[in-house]
């Protein structure tokens, strides 16, 4: 009788050792009692960084745009990052879900906290949050050795831009995220840390909102010296091409508006560290402007 006290107290200890613990970018403790094997994500970003976590032949079901990599585009969808089938998702059986705190529905996440699918929460408000998410999802689906590969090639990457940037004069930088209605990002969100990487300055930084609607006007009041917005390939017109009708902005006179490939830099997952690399080029190429003639 000892013997087999002695046994399933073992059984209980290595049961509790194999409890996969980490925190969401919401603060929120997720654990696992083993990995993850069928994972339901429900943002483009989440996905691509599923992949990159080793993850990707985990995922079960996803959601529209999640197009990249490739083998994303075969994965069942579930709905959208706003909308989710919950019928069809439960078909699934997901033992994870990973969403994105911005945009999913709070009354359908609780729903499904309540039927005991764990949940982590994917926000990450600066570059240096990707490689760190993704180290944690390789510890939810025990592919952690492939996810500290890329966690490690990402902050190499991430650190090579600070160190190469960080002193360089700084540049007063609008970004636009639509033209008609004319929105921009604030501080709290990842552009604005890779404007900020690249010796930017984001002009509407301090505004409260994380994405607050503008006018025109208040773009031109502050004059920016470069205007940058994301586009995407199938796009026929830019969308900075709008502020050709104020010749006398800087940003327009020095023929600093620029388009970035949209689906590097609008997603929060690791391609956007990518993203931060052409915009830096983009804002060293505005300073070389300063000393042209007008």
């Amino acid at each position: 009788m000892k013997r087999l006290l002695l046994m399933l107290a073992s059984a209980v200890a290595l049961h509790a050792q194999a409890a996969i613990t980490v925190t969401d970018d919401d603060g929120q403790t997720v654990t696992l009692q083993q990995p993850a094997r069928r994972v339901v994500s429900l943002a483009p970003h989440v996905t691509e960084m599923l992949f990159s976590a080793g993850g990707g032949d985990r995922i079960v079901g996803t959601v529209k745009f999640s197009d990249y990599p490739p083998a994303a585009r075969d994965i069942p969808r579930v709905g959208d990052n706003r909308l989710v089938d919950i019928e069809r998702l439960l078909s699934l059986k997901p033992d994870l879900l990973v969403v994105w705190r911005h945009n999913a529905s709070s009354r359908q996440m609780d729903q499904l906290r309540k039927l005991g699918i764990p949940l982590f929460y994917s926000e990450p408000h600066k570059l240096e949050d990707i490689p760190e998410a993704i180290m944690k999802l390789g510890q939810l689906m025990g592919t952690s050795q492939q996810a500290q590969q890329t966690a490690s090639q990402l902050r190499t990457q991430i650190d090579t831009l600070t160190t190469r940037y960080r002193n360089r004069p700084p540049v007063r930088v609008f970004y636009q995220v639509w033209a008609r209605p004319l929105y921009t990002l604030n501080e709290r969100h990842i552009i604005s840390d890779a404007i900020r990487v690249c010796g930017g300055d984001n002009i509407f930084a301090k505004l409260t909102l994380v994405a607050p609607s503008l006018s025109p006007e208040a773009v031109l009041q502050e004059n920016p010296e470069v205007i940058v917005t994301g586009d995407r390939s199938d796009q026929t017109t830019s969308g900075v091409e709008f502020w050709k009708q104020y010749p006398s902005m800087l940003a327009v006179r020095r023929g600093n508006l620029f388009a970035l490939d949209a689906d590097l830099f609008n997603r929060s997952g690791p391609r956007i560290i990518a993203g931060a690399a052409q915009l830096c080029e983009k804002l060293d190429l505005a300073r070389s402007r300063r000393g042209e003639r007008q």
